[in-house]
């Protein structure tokens, strides 16, 4: 009976133990500052330093904690680019071959976030897109999304995350450190530069041609019209009257560390 007894307490005192531990990890991280970890973990990746630590945080966290912490909507927009383009980086750099096939690459569950493995497509279709599905051009949304997903996805996508989201080939956009206060001035400045880039007018034709990010996701910039407004008020194209527009082939060769300042 003594035997009995005394293993009992001993179980007891294991569990009481580990709620403990348990409770101790989330007090830990409960007061995270995940924006200001997310642009760490890319200032880390630039200046060739361990990420380690700051992924373990990010896979040790709960979906509650993250919802908490990112309580508005340019909090989620600035984490999720500054996530998505850090762990482009650290994988990419670790496993190159990884691009050879990249349709499983971006949909491969890879990314320890809560607690849960996620794709680079449902943090960029899902998350930052809010539900879009994958091919939908911008118009279908998913239809049943999961907690994680529901959860954490921003509230209101932005055309210009486009111009922001770096999936690792050569005419993807710059990496740059996204910070929540001054998010949307930092998302025009990388729109700008970037149209600048890749798109060319000629006025004699009236033909545009831009980077295929619009066409891709049309929806996401307005349908064609949307587009049109958007090069005009970045100054690409003087007037959206009668302008045709035609889109580039993407150069998909594996480009990493292109690091901008915005």
């Amino acid at each position: 009976m003594k035997l009995k007894i005394s293993f009992l307490v001993t179980i007891l005192a294991i569990l009481f133990m580990a709620k403990t531990d348990v409770q101790a990890q989330v007090d830990t991280t409960s007061d995270t500052d995940f924006n200001e970890l997310s642009e760490t973990f890319l200032k880390r990746i630039i200046d060739k330093k361990d990420t380690q630590d700051l992924q373990d945080i990010l896979a040790n966290s709960s979906i509650a904690e993250l919802d908490n912490a990112l309580d508005t909507n340019d909090k989620r927009l600035a984490f999720w680019l500054n996530i998505y383009n850090a762990y482009i980086q650290v994988i990419l750099e670790k496993n190159p071959e990884l691009y050879d096939d990249r349709g499983t690459f971006f949909k491969l569950e890879q990314i320890k976030i809560a607690g849960e493995m996620v794709s680079f497509a449902k943090i960029e279709h899902g998350i930052i897109r809010k539900s879009q599905w994958e091919y939908g051009l911008g118009y279908i949304r998913k239809w049943f999304p999961g907690k994680f997903e529901r959860k954490l996805r921003v509230n209101k996508p932005v055309f210009n995350v486009h111009f922001a989201l770096n999936c690792g080939a050569k005419d993807c956009p710059p990496v740059a450190i996204y910070k929540w206060q001054r998010l949307q001035e930092q998302l025009n400045i990388g729109t700008k530069r970037l149209l600048e880039k890749t798109s060319t007018y000629n006025s004699e034709t009236n033909v545009v041609k831009v980077t295929s990010l619009f066409s891709w996701f049309r929806g996401d910039f307005g349908g064609k019209s949307g587009i049109k407004k958007i090069l005009k008020a970045n100054e690409i194209i003087p007037s959206t009257k009668g302008v045709d527009i035609e889109y580039t082939n993407y150069d998909w060769t594996l480009y990493l560390d292109n690091f901008i300042d915005l």
